[in-house]
Formats: structure tokens, sequence, C-alpha cells
């Protein structure tokens, strides 16, 4: 391995493992950029990121920019004299003079099958819309979003039980892994950037709140799939007794019915609490948690908080 002058560029946690690996194999990491602190937890108070907290660890230097547009900055980021920027779910734009700077340009780890799953929540898109697999892409910045060049990519299969959570911790240490072995390949002069093809673009919304609340009137399958998507954030929700309850687990039954989307159909099976769904499909709601109480199974929540058979939910 031939050691890089690199720049680090990431917030989340999904870009932790990746910093943590270019540290251990021995990178020269001249400067980690995040996102300024954010107020967060009951007392709202600023906390680093993720990114940033790892950084300091490792006694890295943490830059924390509100924008990358100044001249300012623009100038200090060219005077860390670098091979190349490693850039990870960082959340500002790169302008051209930032791209630009390093000798080998920006290298981006996306969570995607580029092109499909452009943008910003490509993770739960690729579960929400039903997809087989996704994977990570090793990407060659340019000015678009996520339409740079291809420099490497790794498939993994969308298993029916992986929740958005269980996705993005596989698909992180992928891509830590990934941009080791492209950076390698870069010093070794064995990278080809291949153009995206202009077939299968799709882009990632981020996600939003609204979002998670249930519409019975959808399908049991595509409902179970946003509760894998939404899973631990924003979290699915329906309406019951003036209560928002969360659904932290369910799964659609191999059964039918006649009975109009939302009404509750009572015990189903081996399910204590069922309920009609669009096209004549039914899903078992195993885990609740009401607000400000401890998650429980459906049927121990029943007890105190009875659904009686018959009920339609909004």
């Amino acid at each position: 391995m031939t050691p890089l002058t690199l720049a680090f560029m990431g917030t989340p946690e999904f870009a932790c493992p990746a910093l943590k690996a270019l540290v251990e194999a021995g990178h020269r990491i001249a400067a980690v950029y995040s996102q300024p602190p954010r107020p967060a937890g009951r007392g709202q108070r600023d906390q680093p990121s993720p990114v940033q907290r790892l950084a300091e660890h490792h006694g890295l230097e943490v830059r924390t920019p509100a924008s990358l547009k100044s001249e300012s900055e623009q100038a200090a980021f060219r005077a860390l004299g670098l091979d190349a920027a490693v850039v990870v779910a960082y959340g500002l734009i790169l302008p051209p003079a930032v791209l630009t700077a390093p000798r080998r340009g920006c290298l981006n780890i996306h969570a995607s099958l580029l092109p499909r799953w452009r943008g910003a929540a490509p993770i739960q898109r690729a579960i929400l819309a039903g997809d087989a697999e996704t994977g990570i892409t090793i990407m060659q910045m340019d000015k678009g979003l996520d339409t740079g060049a291809i420099l490497t990519q790794e498939r993994s299969a969308i298993e029916p039980d992986d929740t958005a959570a269980t996705l993005h911790d596989r698909l992180s240490l992928m891509g830590a892994r990934l941009i080791l072995e492209a950076l390698d390949a870069l010093a070794a002069g064995r990278l080809e950037a291949k153009p995206q093809p202009a077939e299968g673009v799709t882009y990632a919304a981020k996600l939003e709140r609204q979002e998670a609340r249930i519409d019975w009137r959808e399908p049991a399958s595509l409902i179970h799939r946003r509760l894998r998507a939404f899973t631990p954030w924003p979290g699915l929700w329906f309406e019951a007794k003036g209560e928002r309850l969360r659904v932290l687990d369910m799964r659609p039954l191999p059964i039918g019915t006649g009975e109009a989307p939302g009404t509750i159909l009572g015990p189903a099976g081996q399910a204590a609490l069922a309920v009609a769904c669009g096209e004549g499909t039914v899903l078992a709601v195993e885990q609740l948690q009401r607000p400000g109480k401890k998650p429980v199974a459906a049927a121990d929540l029943l007890r105190g908080f009875p659904l009686e058979a018959g009920t339609r939910l909004t």
C-alpha cells in the first residue's frame, strides 16, 4: 500500500468505519471535514457529529465550516496539498474549486449501485421499492448529484428481514473496505473510471416524517416494506383512540379479507392484532409502543388498550 495524503469529508455514523479504516491503513489524514455541531438531546446542546468525535479521538484536525463557497475556505483546502479527498455522506455541496484541488480528485462512497438511487436516502428507498439487491459505489465526484464516473462497485443482497438499520451497518463496512481497495488501485494507476449508464437512473429523495404514517389502503407487502425502510427513523405509526401508536414489528399474513382497509380483524391465527389492508391483504401487528411507554407485544398492549374487532382505523 502507498500511503496517500487525504482529506476525509463526512458527518454521520455511516462514514465512521471508512475514516477508521483509512487511519488504520496508514494513510495521512491532513484534515477531517464534518458538518458543524448541531443541537441534540434533551437539553438541545450543540453536539459534534459522529465523524468529528471519531476524528478527535484519533487526534486529527477537524474543520466544521458551514459552507465551502468562500475563497478563504477553498484556499485553506488547497493548502492541504492533497492526493485525494474521500467523501462519505458529508452533507455539503463541494464547489468546483474543491473538487479539483486534490491531485487525484474527490472519491465518494455511495450506498447504492449507481445510477440507481442517486441522492439522499438510497438505503431506505431501495428497501421501500422492493429491490432485491443494492451495494456500494466508489465514484469520482463531479459537479452533478451523484453523477460522477464509477471507479468500483460491489453488490449486496437485500434480505427479507433487512431494515434500514441492518443494511446501513453492512454497507458502511463494505464501503470502508472498498475505499481502501480503490485508493490502492488509484496509487498504482490501475483504477479505471467508467461513465455511469444513461439508463436506470432513479433518485432517492430525502425521507419525510409524513411518510411514516400508515395508509391502510396500501397492500400489506408495501406497508411492511415501509416498516423496514423507516426503522429506526422516522418510525412507522398509526392513530387509534387519539393516540399515536408506533409499530415496531409486523408481518403480512397469508390470508385474504373482504373488509375495508384499516378494519381491525381481531386475532388471526397466532396474531393477536390483524388489520385489513389494501387489495384484500392482511397485516399482523406484533409489537407496538404507546407515547411515553415501553415497547410491548400486541397481545400485552390490547389488555390495557383494547382495539375491538370491527373498528376502522383511519
